[in-house]
């Protein structure tokens, strides 16, 4: 058997997105890795497998690039949002995933506001390995890469707040502190300057993918550790390598909106997973 395909992305965090439906779907994680990987197979950070649900208007399934499956993943969704939202013929569509339920709204042409809910903000939430107060952990990498802040978005973040982003350590510091024992699950890390109380530079080094041009949740959750220190208000631009997303941490429900574009790249088929490894 062989899957249909699409290739899209938001901001250049680019997705392989198949509608599986009720196909057994099952991917080893060598299947994964050799889809993802750009020189030998179709090349993204992430594979997404889009199945019915029961909940929701479909369920969303991630598995970043070196074959592992996770939580969640903002950008995809809104990419699935829009993708479902054309399907179904309505400006509003819910997404069932790991992490919760998702609701993605139609924002313009092509774009997408996407509700990731309420951020975890409980060490317990991240996870960490023992309790602190994540506004603020005890962790020091270097002299200029100390005390960040940690959320989950459905999936954990660690926060660095730099003086410039451009020259952050992303692809030094950012796998060492991905593997930090700190992290049971491993981290997404942002290096985060904050350009002013409405305008935040963001990097970020992705569990399981590396450096991408833009993480979604690593936007939610830079805005909500920054908040949280008072370096910026509730909704801010976050800028990206890869374009320009408006996150809002809502202060009636405290809710964080995630608004930005969806591209689509062009269409294929992959051979089916086979059995799970």
């Amino acid at each position: 058997m062989s899957f249909p395909f699409l290739k899209m992305n938001g901001l250049g965090n680019d997705f392989v997105i198949i509608p599986v439906g009720d196909a057994p779907f099952e991917p080893s994680q060598d299947w994964a890795r050799a889809a993802a990987d750009r020189a030998c197979g179709v090349g993204c950070d992430q594979l997404i497998a889009v199945t019915r649900s029961g909940r929701a208007d479909a369920t969303m399934r991630i598995w970043n690039a070196d074959g592992g499956e996770v939580e969640a993943c903002g950008n995809a969704a809104r990419c699935v949002g829009w993708l479902m939202m054309e399907a179904v013929g309505r400006d509003c569509v819910d997404i069932e995933t790991s992490a919760g339920i998702l609701h993605a709204r139609r924002a313009g042409d092509r774009m997408v506001t996407l509700d990731m809910g309420e951020p975890g903000l409980d060490w317990r939430d991240i996870p960490l390995a023992w309790e602190m107060d994540t506004r603020e952990i005890f962790l020091a990498v270097e002299p200029d890469l100390r005390a960040p802040g940690c959320v989950s978005m459905g999936n954990p973040h660690v926060v660095f707040f730099v003086s410039d982003a451009e020259t952050a350590p992303v692809n030094e510091a950012g796998p060492v502190i991905e593997h930090h024992w700190l992290f049971p699950r491993r981290a997404n890390v942002g290096f985060a300057q904050i350009k002013d109380p409405r305008t935040i530079r963001l990097k970020v080094w992705e569990r399981g993918v590396g450096q991408t041009r833009a993480c979604g949740t690593g936007a939610c959750a830079a805005l909500v550790a920054a908040h949280r220190r008072g370096l910026c208000e509730r909704k801010a631009v976050l800028e990206l390598d890869g374009g320009e997303l408006t996150i809002e941490w809502r202060s009636s429900d405290d809710h964080v909106l995630m608004t930005g574009p969806v591209a689509v790249e062009f269409h294929g088929r992959l051979p089916g997973p086979g059995p799970v490894a």
